[in-house]
């Protein structure tokens, strides 16, 4: 199928979290766009009914239709959207091998070491469908399908041409399977990295009482960053998405590893992504705006006997 032509054909996804989800409510804005989508999610399988049902009706309120298995839900797509945890996503590709068409696109969007890319490549384009190295390159709120894309392979340009009619923003980054992931990962040493200094920073502070002295300080040694609200924003995000992260930044360590390098600070990042994220929390939009209150909350759960 022509890239002209995929806002209305067949489109798929493996994973269906906040990115699909994303992008889907970006498409569907967009004049002209009645893609058939049909979506699979491991939580479907969750032993938990709670979390089986919830998915299904994630399914339901985005319109598309909910597949049982990773195969029947990329059968007969024409572009297949890899959007798991890290952690997931070789194995998410290995599911969704038997049912992939000759041909179709498999965008791995994945945050996965490149390494791990080059492989599932392998595999994918030996069972005739073309794979491309998909980095997205910012939280997919609040531009949706807008969401910066960088995108390599050797059908980066096919994939753009279907992008493109999906009204999408992808780059081609002249390189090999591999080469876009490596941009993401070597720069979620310093963006999912700072995080876990600030959650360091900010709870330590907060404990010891100081931390609005700690932060007028910085504002005073890096000024315009505004260290007060990006703390907020920072510990919002490690909190809503720690687990996420978390399993990223171990693809990161292992990126670097591979390197020759040590990805000391890497891994230590991936201790206040996941020790945060497992706590559950949410917060509303007013608290969110306040670093102060953002870590009282995770303090209190860290530590519930203190006070």
């Amino acid at each position: 199928m022509s890239g002209s032509t995929i806002a209305t054909g067949s489109i798929a996804f493996i994973g269906f979290g906040e990115a699909a989800r994303a992008f889907l409510e970006g498409w569907r804005a967009q004049p002209g766009f009645s893609a058939r989508v049909a979506a699979y999610d491991i939580k479907t399988d969750s032993p938990d009914s709670d979390v089986r049902a919830a998915k299904r009706a994630d399914y339901a309120r985005a319109n598309v239709m909910g597949a049982s298995s990773a195969p029947e839900a990329v059968a007969g797509a024409d572009v297949v959207f890899s959007v798991v945890t890290a952690d997931q996503a070789h194995e998410a590709a290995m599911a969704a091998l038997p049912g992939l068409a000759n041909g179709a696109l498999f965008l791995d969007c994945d945050s996965c070491a490149p390494q791990t890319k080059e492989r599932t490549a392998k595999e994918v384009d030996a069972a005739g469908a073309r794979y491309v190295d998909v980095a997205v390159m910012a939280p997919v709120h609040p531009r949706l399908h807008r969401t910066p894309l960088l995108i390599s392979g050797m059908h980066a340009k096919d994939a753009a041409g279907a992008l493109a009619a999906l009204d999408m923003s992808a780059t081609i980054h002249d390189g090999p399977v591999g080469s876009s992931s490596a941009i993401k990962m070597i720069r979620s040493i310093m963006m999912k990295g700072l995080e876990a200094l600030v959650c360091e920073c900010v709870l330590a502070g907060r404990k010891a009482g100081v931390i609005e002295t700690v932060l007028d300080s910085l504002d005073d040694t890096y000024p315009g960053f505004d260290w007060k609200k990006r703390s907020a924003y920072m510990l919002e995000r490690v909190m809503t998405h720690g687990v996420r992260r978390a399993a990223e930044m171990r693809e990161v360590t292992l990126t670097v590893d591979l390197l020759g390098l040590d990805g000391a600070m890497s891994r230590a990042s991936v201790g206040w992504q996941q020790a945060i994220g497992d706590l559950g929390l949410r917060s509303s939009p007013d608290e969110a705006a306040d670093y102060r209150v953002l870590a009282d909350r995770i303090l209190g759960r860290l530590d519930p006997e203190a006070d």
